[in-house]
């Protein structure tokens, strides 16, 4: 790794940087590699877009960057940008660096080994982050041109199908049948423009140490404007994924554990948000699905292709048939 070169750089755009630095790979980041900055003058973080060949549209860490260095201006929590490097010398690719915040990723849905008291006000916490991304106006805050005008949800059917084919490694019947049947089924009525993260989940939090509070919002490689609710709808696909899958509280009794079921979960949010739910909206969580699905079969492509960031991209990628299998199943209920 080239911490000299990175050095230079950070002392000429960081504003405060003290050197020398080291540098340290933290998990996460299965898609974009992400660094500690550990230098005189404290820690950062470094997020970098991968060494090598990758898919058209993705990985877009400048586009992550102007993105929560825009919404450093509302309320939603998002750490602070130091500086954007678009020159590959430096580290062999494009990369940002921001503020280092010290607190937890939570990565298990279940929270188990906490309190009732405590799982529900950390996914009270997580309602009122994506209800205030979902408040945001992007002409205020200088995104207006952040994405296109409308058409989010049809254009998400066509990248992701078009990204799963482009990773396709072994042919998956409920992603074959998902690519049919999500552009004839998809809403008709007219879209809200709104920022929409892209890749909203408990995981891309960072939460306080010890409180149930969001410091920041995370991984926004896949932001644009878009639909509020098919955004949304991500967040909510958790309840539907078994954890043997992934990641989940599929089939788990929640009662007594101070989790909100799905339907109070999206209650919540329509109050912040002062929204209804739309009959369909199982038609964005089908959607969400689908997305997952096509995005680890891209990690497991990476891994066959060898420029996979994680040794485990292999054994991810082996989920995307059960998460599809989970999108059809909702489509026959």
């Amino acid at each position: 790794m080239a911490e000299a070169e990175l050095d230079a750089w950070m002392a000429a755009h960081v504003e405060g940087y003290r050197g020398p630095l080291t540098l340290t790979r933290l998990k996460g980041g299965q898609s974009n590699p992400t660094w500690r900055v550990e230098a005189s003058s404290g820690r950062y973080v470094l997020r970098q877009k991968p060494l090598g060949k990758t898919l058209p549209s993705a990985h877009q860490v400048d586009r992550e960057y102007r993105v929560m260095k825009a919404l450093g201006a509302t309320d939603v929590p998002v750490p602070r940008m130091l500086g954007l490097c678009e020159d590959d010398s430096v580290m062999g690719s494009m990369f940002f660096v921001m503020e280092h915040l010290e607190g937890r990723t939570l990565w298990d849905p279940r929270l188990p080994d906490m309190a009732p008291s405590e799982r529900g006000a950390i996914f009270e916490a997580m309602n009122d982050t994506i209800a205030k991304i979902s408040r945001v106006d992007p002409v205020a805050v200088g995104l207006g041109d952040y994405g296109r005008q409308g058409g989010y949800v049809e254009r998400q059917i066509a990248r992701w199908s078009k990204q799963y084919r482009a990773s396709e490694t072994h042919r998956i019947e409920a992603m074959d049948r998902l690519i049919e049947w999500l552009p004839e089924n998809r809403p008709t009525a007219p879209e809200e423009v709104r920022v929409a993260h892209g890749d909203f989940r408990l995981d891309n939090l960072m939460f306080h140490p010890t409180e149930p509070r969001v410091l920041g919002v995370l991984d926004w490689e896949l932001s644009t404007l878009g639909d509020p609710y098919a955004d949304f709808a991500y967040n909510v696909m958790v309840w539907r994924i078994v954890p043997g899958i992934f990641r989940g509280l599929g089939g788990v009794e929640l009662q007594g554990t101070g989790i909100p079921t799905e339907d109070q979960y999206i209650d919540m949010w329509c109050r912040k948000t002062g929204r209804t739910r739309p009959e369909n909206f199982d038609f964005y969580v089908i959607l969400s699905l689908f997305r997952i699905a096509a995005i680890v079969q891209g990690i497991a492509k990476r891994a066959q292709d060898g420029t996979a960031n994680d040794p485990q991209a292999a054994e991810m990628g082996r989920v995307a048939g059960p998460l599809a299998e989970i999108a059809w199943g909702m489509v026959r209920a």
